[in-house]
């Protein structure tokens, strides 16, 4: 058995540091780079295309960090999707006026909710959301933490969408090259053990099933990214062709564009097969 057949989980120096603390500054630039050699926002953006052909009313980010992973992720999609109300949940408030301001440049809505994310999803009543997305979170959880986590996230939307660390011996190895790109001493030690916590195979899916959802998709995204995706509450039955044909015609917007975003709600659940069925794994799609 190799030393990354099974996960591996150590607290991460970065979650228990000050937000004004200096390293942690300084990490969050450093994590902004990783996300950008592992081509997380490209990934998620093409999950997103393949999942939701139709544009959401409303996306729920769990683990949201600063915001700058998802304002990438937001300025691929803006031209297609306009309108979207985006709630970004983390237990740090690192969400600022100038984020907001370069969202609302593409048309998107931004409220920053600070928040613990089992007790937001346990006391929330903030209605449904279109998708759940999560970038570099799902792997702080051990099994448990996360059959817990997805109990709760599946009745929030149809479809959650995760780009996670793929657990490998290339991801461990190019964590030693981290100091090439200046990184500091808290994201050479927290990416290491991020990989030894990352997901492969089947994990992902094994866990959703058991909360009660239907897994989509899981498989390896290049040579550093593992992703999943999970039908939630409202997704339709599997086999389900009700809503696939030509799309309904939208009533009266008020805001002039596709609909309300109870229509388009509606739109992206009845999708959800069609788009895993219909369109080719994006990015390096390969084997487990």
């Amino acid at each position: 058995m190799t030393a990354l057949a099974q996960r591996n989980l150590v607290p991460e120096i970065l979650d228990g540091l000050a937000a004004d603390d200096v390293r942690a500054r300084r990490s969050r630039r450093d994590l902004a780079r990783i996300n950008a050699l592992m081509f997380q926002a490209l990934i998620m953006a093409s999950l997103m295309r393949k999942f939701l052909p139709r544009p959401p009313g409303r996306i729920l980010e769990i683990g949201a960090g600063d915001g700058t992973f998802m304002l990438k992720v937001a300025r691929r999609m803006a031209r297609d999707w306009r309108e979207v109300e985006l709630t970004m949940l983390d237990r740090v408030g690192l969400v600022t006026p100038k984020l907001k301001a370069d969202f609302a440049g593409l048309g998107w809505t931004v409220e920053a909710v600070t928040a613990d994310v089992f007790d937001w999803a346990e006391k929330a009543d903030g209605g449904s959301f279109d998708a759940i997305t999560v970038n570099l979170f799902l792997h702080h959880f051990d099994a448990d933490g996360l059959l817990r986590l997805f109990s709760l996230l599946r009745r929030k939307a149809p479809l959650i969408l995760a780009t996670e660390p793929r657990r490998a011996g290339l991801a461990l190895a190019a964590t030693r090259l981290l100091p090439a790109i200046g990184a500091n001493g808290v994201t050479r030690h927290d990416a290491a053990h991020s990989v030894r916590a990352g997901f492969r195979g089947s994990e992902l899916s094994d866990l959703w099933s058991a909360a009660g959802g239907r897994p989509l998709e899981e498989r390896r995204a290049g040579p550093f990214s593992h992703v999943f995706v999970g039908a939630g509450v409202g997704a339709p039955a599997a086999g389900s062709t009700a809503g696939y044909g030509a799309a309904p015609a939208p009533g009266p917007s008020p805001q002039g564009g596709g609909g309300t975003s109870a229509t388009r709600r509606q739109s992206s659940a009845i999708l959800v097969n069609t788009a895993a069925a219909s369109f080719p794994s994006p990015l390096w799609g390969g084997a487990r």
